[in-house]
């Protein structure tokens, strides 16, 4: 896996980059027809047709692949068949053939191939693709895909290139480390896949032009500063300015530095360290 430039033909192909797709099995396979459905697009509206996720809209048509995050096949031998590109997400996804016929996909960590062969369940073996709960892992393993909830299916880690490790288990408790370097508690009954997710040069890749992240359904944007005192607060003066107030959301909501997470939400008990995060010039934890 890596990255290929453009040749300089024009100003938008100058410094573009794009992945170079070397781990996918094979570029002209189509995704596989029954895990496949519509992928309908909102443009940043509610159900009232009201815009409530600004910049949004237009963008390349995809069909969404059905991807299995909760990998309950326990017991039953699958088989990696193709490497595939999913345009809704960072990562690549597998296609695994299970011993009973069943097709499904599963996010490809870095390392597998095309006969892999991959398990779920319990009393098994830590191997790449293996999945099981995370008290049935050695501590010090690398893992992605983990369940926040018995059952629920991996939330956690699953985009391109990261993963969390394991580091200590107690009493129906493990610790992992994620990747922001927060240190959260789960039940150990929680399920998480052996492994570092792959495409980890994603976060490398320079877009180059404008047009390519309107392939991507996103749409351009104004800076508060530049309009009207109606339509934004940190708009109007005379001349260009530059201060006045910390920057700010176009409903007044601090930009920079300004605390977004529920204080009272349930799983903040869970988080054993809080990740660092750097707030008006300070590393605060």
């Amino acid at each position: 896996m890596g990255v290929r430039f453009y040749k300089p033909t024009s100003a938008g192909r100058r410094g573009g980059m794009v992945s170079d797709f070397a781990e996918i099995t094979d570029r002209k396979k189509k995704p596989e027809k029954s895990l496949v459905v519509p992928h309908k697009k909102k443009g940043g509206r509610n159900f009232q047709g009201k815009i409530t996720s600004r910049h949004r809209g237009g963008g390349h048509k995809r069909m969404y692949r059905l991807i299995d995050f909760k990998r309950d096949k326990d017991g039953i031998v699958g088989t990696i068949t193709h490497i595939e590109y999913d345009p809704n997400r960072s990562v690549r996804i597998a296609l695994v053939q299970y011993a009973d016929g069943e097709k499904r996909y599963i996010l490809a960590a870095e390392g597998m191939k095309a006969g892999l062969e991959i398990l779920s369940g319990s009393g098994l073996e830590p191997k790449l693709g293996y999945c099981m709960t995370l008290e049935q892992i050695p501590t010090g393993t690398s893992v992605h895909n983990i369940e926040m909830q018995p059952g629920k299916g991996g939330q956690l880690c699953r985009a391109a290139g990261v993963s969390a490790t394991v580091n200590a288990k107690d009493g129906g408790w493990a610790q992992i480390t994620l990747p922001s370097g927060e240190v959260r508690r789960l039940p150990s009954t929680c399920r998480a896949t052996i492994g570092v997710l792959g495409n980890s040069e994603h976060s490398s890749i320079v877009i180059g032009k404008a047009g390519r992240v309107r392939w991507k359904g996103k749409r351009p944007y104004v800076r508060g500063s530049a309009m009207n005192p109606h339509a934004h607060p940190m708009g109007g003066g005379e001349g260009r300015r530059s201060g006045g107030r910390h920057p700010v959301s176009p409903t007044g909501k601090l930009a920079k530095g300004g605390r977004t997470r529920n204080p009272r939400k349930p799983s903040r008990n869970a988080i054993v360290r809080r990740r660092k995060s750097v707030r008006y010039g300070q590393l605060k934890i």
